[in-house]
């Protein structure tokens, strides 16, 4: 089976990383097929930035992304990019702090940047999408996107890295929650959280 995925953002997020982790996870420990290609907007920094993985159980045949089955968006530049291109039952994930989302349209949201910040440093915000990301499909196996982690990234921010993945594994579970319509698709929904 052909999964298309296109995780989003800015430039300077870490998208590409994400999507590398996420490559390197489905293929050299969960045993399956994965391409990935790039692309960025006319700023290294600040531009928007995606990174496209196809998975599947046989040879990919066709690299790149058609129309995206999950999309994962970290900004709202990305999102309004993206969303359309997306298949329109497809799973959407969000930043929840950072996007707006279309009306009609009800992604699985998660504050990623900001438990980033709370866990020290705002440039996990990537791996704390992985985590939601990992937990709120049936991609890849749990383990094998945190052996991906530790065989990616420098050895003294591993421990960062592997706090900002359980934060957004832990958040699906506790936070948000699927909704499916009458045809059985799954829609997502964030839930509101209300702060006093």
């Amino acid at each position: 089976m052909r999964t298309e995925i296109c995780i989003s953002g800015f430039g300077g997020q870490g998208i590409v990383l994400a999507g590398y982790i996420l490559g390197k996870a489905i293929t050299l420990y969960d045993g399956r097929e994965a391409v990935m290609t790039q692309a960025y907007g006319p700023e290294a920094r600040g531009g928007a930035s995606s990174a496209n993985i196809v998975v599947s159980d046989e040879t990919v045949d066709y690299p790149f992304v058609i129309k995206s089955d999950i999309l994962v968006a970290l900004s709202q530049e990305a999102y309004s990019k993206f969303r359309p291109a997306a298949k329109p039952d497809g799973i959407v994930l969000i930043d929840s702090d950072l996007v707006q989302p279309f009306e009609d349209n009800y992604p699985m949201g998660i504050p990623a940047t900001r438990i980033a910040e709370e866990l020290g440093k705002r440039i996990v915000a990537n791996v704390v999408m992985l985590g939601f990301f990992t937990a709120s499909t049936d991609v890849v196996d749990r383990g094998a996107v945190e052996k991906a982690i530790e065989t990616t990234v420098k050895p003294k921010t591993l421990p960062l890295n592997l706090k900002a993945f359980e934060a957004g594994y832990q958040y699906n579970s506790s936070k948000a929650e699927p909704l499916h319509d009458q045809n059985g698709a799954v829609e997502e929904k964030m839930k509101l959280e209300v702060e006093e």
